[in-house]
């Protein structure tokens, strides 16, 4: 009987007790400047959209289409929260990172041979732009095909070839560029003794409120079609090759300035007249390769005709920073021609003296063959 009475009295004290008092709303977060910062919802995100958007900096740069990468979102995907019933509609538009690579192989690739040998594979063009071809290769890879993508489109792979020597991969891994660049080298001429190499991204969200956003190292696009691939493919491969002209004027730079420490310190330079035409001519077509092969500063269609592809042509051009680089090379080729111009009028003058003392020799040797006859004269006659 006392357990009895304990459990109703504690039962009548529970039932009497009053409800606990709704908690405060939370205080805005200030800093320390007392400037209030906004609040962000606790609200889950879904696991492929936080996938791809925070991408981990060792993925993107292994090559965000390789295996390694596509085995940590199905780990993050599986490690996520599920999504509330409410999200549905919302997490329709995933996004998706798409790999972009380029290279800079050769000086020069012929398109009629490789459009020849693989017209099957080349998109159809979409402007009169003439130095340029785009392949699209539908092998699709196990890794994406293993996550259930809703759109085959996004499996394609993509190759955009330009006549000057670059090439842009989209959707490749690091692992299968060989492949693709190796169909390339079968017709490119001009073999560079280094091919250089830079890594991008291109992140699809078809949820976002723009039409793109700039990140570092990554793009992102409201939806990429093939003109948007041009488009980053046209900014991308003028970079790479703009680094291999400015590596070759530096190379000229610093040997200039080697020539000038020389003469700094013995006054006189033992460059020989062959060597310096051979600068001259090296400099005047790596400005011209600049300016006419690469067409940094050419109308491109595609932006002309679309303000959206505009906004991605202008956005990357400031990203690669094509016009301070171009500005940094034409100065650096200034100094360059200046120096060919000094050097130029010192042989010029080397020339000029060598000549003077070749006339003056042959004055000295006339004046004695003529006082040898007229003493040989004079000796006869007496």
């Amino acid at each position: 009987m006392g357990r009895l009475r304990a459990c109703t009295r504690l039962r009548r004290l529970l039932a009497t007790r009053p409800p606990h008092p709704a908690p405060p709303p939370p205080l805005p977060r200030t800093t320390t400047t007392g400037q209030t910062l906004p609040r962000f919802s606790a609200r889950a995100f879904s696991s492929a959209s936080a996938v791809a958007v925070a991408v981990p900096h060792e993925a993107r740069d292994s090559g965000l289409g390789s295996s390694a990468y596509w085995a940590w979102i199905r780990a993050a995907a599986e490690s996520a929260p599920a999504p509330p019933p409410q999200q549905e509609e919302e997490d329709e538009g995933l996004a998706r990172c798409i790999p972009v690579k380029a290279y800079f192989l050769s000086t020069s690739i012929d398109l009629k041979s490789l459009q020849a040998d693989h017209g099957s594979d080349v998109v159809p063009p979409s402007t009169r732009s003439l130095n340029y071809i785009a392949l699209r290769y539908s092998e699709f890879p196990q890794e994406i095909m293993d996550i259930g993508v809703k759109d085959n489109r996004f499996c394609y792979r993509y190759v955009v070839v330009f006549q000057y020597g670059s090439a842009v991969l989209f959707n490749i891994a690091d692992h299968e560029a060989e492949h693709y660049l190796d169909i390339i080298r079968k017709h490119a001429s001009g073999w560079l003794p280094e091919m250089r190499k830079d890594d991008y991204a291109v992140v699809e969200k078809p949820s976002l409120t723009t039409w793109m956003k700039g990140g570092l190292d990554y793009i992102v696009l409201k939806s990429l079609d093939t003109d948007g691939i041009r488009i980053i493919a046209s900014v991308l491969g003028q970079s790479i090759a703009l680094d291999h002209y400015i590596r070759q004027v530096d190379d000229m730079v610093e040997e200039f300035t080697e020539i000038n420490r020389v003469m700094e310190k013995t006054g006189n330079f033992t460059m020989q007249r062959k060597k310096l035409f051979q600068l001259v001519g090296k400099a005047n077509s790596n400005l011209a390769d600049v300016i006419i092969r690469l067409g940094l500063f050419d109308r491109s269609e595609i932006a002309w005709k679309n303000s959206n592809y505009a906004q991605i042509l202008e956005y990357l051009r400031e990203e690669y920073e094509l016009n301070q680089r171009f500005g940094s090379l034409d100065f650096k080729l200034k100094f360059v021609e200046h120096n060919i111009h000094f050097l130029q009028e010192v042989l010029q003058n080397r020339r000029s003296d060598l000549l003077e003392w070749g006339v003056i020799i042959l004055l000295i040797i006339e004046i004695v063959i003529s006082l040898y006859e007229i003493i040989k004269d004079s000796s006869m006659m007496s």
